[in-house]
């Protein structure tokens, strides 16, 4: 304890860093008004952009708290990288930070304050949305991600298990509860997984403040159409992954609510896909992610063509 206040760390995973918007970024870090905080860094081998300039950096910037920085024996992804920073970090509270984006100065202690009053395991808020250029292009995530909707309170793990409303850079985590969750699913965004598992352990929380001002660019407003480019790829990438996810949550959370459904519509929609029956299955639990269930219906039968057509929309987050 500092000033009456806990421990909060920040976690930062940083690889090839655009230096300037990294400036932003931990100018912004050293302007929180929360008093008592810690950094914690790692570079996931950046190949291009050296070490040392990057410490450079964090020193220049860095200034009204103290901060630790180490480099990754081999690259690890942002996953292995943030599972390290969780391992190593010490405090009560983690608050996980990109490389790219800028915090207000009073995001750390509005939600610090939000975490205690609500007594949750995890809280996070909405967002500005800024291009490459640092323009506002909308005033909430759900502007430029129509899908993404904010639940709150207990019992969401089951609303979890396939997609999430808690961005990491926004989120604050009891650290015990971050530190239980070791180690982090390998098919799942280190976010997510956490936003999950805290959801297994108590509340989560999102506010509608908007705490951070986050960073979209080159083109393409959602991940989750990363690595698919057709039929094929969307087969490996958005269904086999999520069944790999379910079975690996099964095996470690046996008890997750609407999991063995899960798996059941995870099933029928590599059936489907492969056009092998199951579209009855997974018309029946839709209701775990309503859009791919009906394009999966009826795309496993459309010409290649004509998906890349459904494809390019769904990249545009037009359907």
């Amino acid at each position: 304890m500092e000033n009456g206040k806990p421990m909060i760390s920040i976690l930062m995973a940083v690889y090839e860093p655009r230096l300037d918007w990294l400036a932003e970024q931990l100018k912004s870090l050293n302007d929180q008004i929360y008093p008592n905080l810690r950094l914690y860094i790692r570079d996931d081998c950046s190949p291009t952009v050296s070490y040392e300039k990057i410490e450079n950096c964090v020193r220049e910037y860095i200034r009204s708290f103290p901060w630790e920085m180490h480099r990754n024996e081999r690259n690890l992804g942002p996953n292995g990288t943030f599972e390290r920073l969780t391992r190593e970090a010490e405090g009560k509270y983690f608050a996980y930070c990109d490389q790219d984006d800028v915090w207000l100065p009073k995001k750390l202690a509005v939600l610090r304050e939000a975490i205690e009053a609500q007594h949750a395991e995890l809280v996070c808020s909405d967002m500005f949305i800024i291009d490459g250029e640092g323009r506002q292009k909308a005033d909430s995530i759900t502007k430029v991600r129509r899908h993404h909707v904010f639940r709150s309170g207990e019992g969401l793990a089951k609303d979890l298990l396939i997609s999430n409303f808690a961005t990491g850079c926004t989120m604050l985590i009891l650290a015990e509860t971050a530190k239980a969750a070791i180690p982090f699913c390998p098919y799942m965004i280190y976010d997510h997984y956490l936003a999950l598992y805290a959801a297994m352990r108590g509340k989560v929380v999102p506010l509608s403040d908007r705490l951070i001002r986050y960073r979209i660019y080159g083109g393409n407003q959602t991940e989750l159409m990363t690595g698919v480019y057709d039929k094929a790829s969307y087969g490996r990438v958005r269904i086999d992954t999520i069944l790999e996810r379910l079975l690996w949550l099964q095996e470690r959370f046996p008890e997750l609510p609407d999991l063995d459904e899960a798996i059941l519509w995870a099933r029928a929609r590599q059936m489907n896909w492969a056009r092998e029956g199951g579209k009855m299955t997974v018309w029946k639990y839709r209701r775990f992610s309503l859009v791919p269930s009906v394009l999966e219906v009826f795309g496993s039968w459309a010409p290649e063509p004509v998906f890349r057509l459904f494809l390019a929309a769904a990249k545009r987050d037009l359907i």
